[in-house]
């Protein structure tokens, strides 16, 4: 079957520096050699330290910018053969401030509306669409008639969530959706997410460093270091056994809700390297606790170590391989 999504080695890089005759002196690799499906109905969590790419994936999927290298398919037709407004009537973005992604300006109706105004959506259309929305956003029903700085964070965020989707997409890209918001309003707007997949068939790309959020959402996790997904797998195998030593530390920070259950803390030792001049190798070597000297050689591939499950690391690689 052919997923609704299919990112191809996916590259980013920006240029950073430039000399005094324009001539490019810089260059950071914003995003190495992704690869992921993501099926129709389904949510797959990027995740990852802050400034990993997580982001930069999301915007190029979107069609905000466009990769250096690789591709992006939508059910097996690329984003380059696709017209613009095509690509943006399928796949919508919920980002990160739901205040500043907002026009403050535009009364919330106005809000919602926009994208359907921009497809072409006849108005008595477009006033039953945007009421339909509020209604299933669970807003107010006189929020069409008020501004963006008369709601709360979470209400603001709900707004969001109506906007993407005015134009019934298929795939919406949560950007950071919810780490604007108090504990309590995040889990409100997890469980709307939640309800909205399953009522509405959507997939979800729901991209966050929060883990203890993703673990109530998702359905399988991708887990990014430094401009490559290193670790990816079902969300009950990566929670459950994470294999990956990146994986590891970072599942050892997420709270545990009950007190018999003890988890070791794995705090990483050195600094998290720069894009500009990344380690050779794995980049994750300079602070793995398994490292040996031959990381620092090839970029290690995603290599399969059971039923949809991959990790970067021929050391865990190789010891799986051990036990089996």
């Amino acid at each position: 079957m052919t997923p609704l999504l299919s990112v191809r080695g996916l590259s980013k890089e920006y240029e950073v520096g430039r000399s005094l005759f324009g001539k490019t002196t810089k260059t950071v690799k914003a995003v190495q050699d992704v690869s992921f499906d993501i099926a129709k109905g389904e949510t797959l969590s990027l995740v990852g330290e802050s400034g990993c790419g997580k982001s930069t994936v999301g915007r190029a999927i979107a069609g905000l910018h466009a990769a250096t290298v690789g591709e992006v398919l939508l059910d097996g037709r690329s984003i380059a053969d696709t017209p613009s407004a095509g690509w943006h009537s399928r796949v919508q973005v919920v980002f990160q401030d739901p205040f500043s992604s907002l026009n403050p300006r535009m009364r919330v109706r106005d809000i919602i509306a926009e994208p359907l105004t921009n497809f072409g959506s006849t108005r008595a259309k477009t006033e039953a669409r945007v009421k339909e929305l509020i209604d299933l956003v669970r807003l107010p029903r006189d929020a069409g008639d008020r501004f963006p700085h008369e709601f709360s964070g979470g209400q603001r965020q709900r707004i969001g969530i109506a906007r993407a989707l005015a134009p019934k997409p298929e795939l919406v890209i949560c950007d950071e959706a919810v780490s604007a918001l108090d504990v309590s309003v995040k889990a409100q707007i997890v469980n709307l997410l939640a309800d909205l997949r399953a009522e509405l068939g959507l997939a979800l790309l729901f991209i966050s460093h929060d883990l203890a959020i993703v673990d109530h959402i998702t359905d399988r996790v991708a887990v990014m270091y430094l401009g490559r997904i290193v670790e990816i797998g079902t969300r009950d195998d990566l929670f459950g056994a994470p294999v990956h030593p990146y994986t590891r530390a970072l599942l050892s920070a997420v709270p545990v809700v009950d007190p018999g259950q003890r988890r070791d803390r794995i705090v990483l030792q050195g600094e998290l390297p720069s894009p500009l001049s990344p380690p050779s190798g794995c980049a994750f070597r300079t602070r793995c606790p398994l490292a040996e000297p031959g990381c620092a050689g090839n970029v290690p591939a995603l290599t399969d170590v059971g039923p949809g499950r991959q990790v970067a690391c021929p050391v865990v690689t190789r010891t799986t391989a051990d036990v089996n």
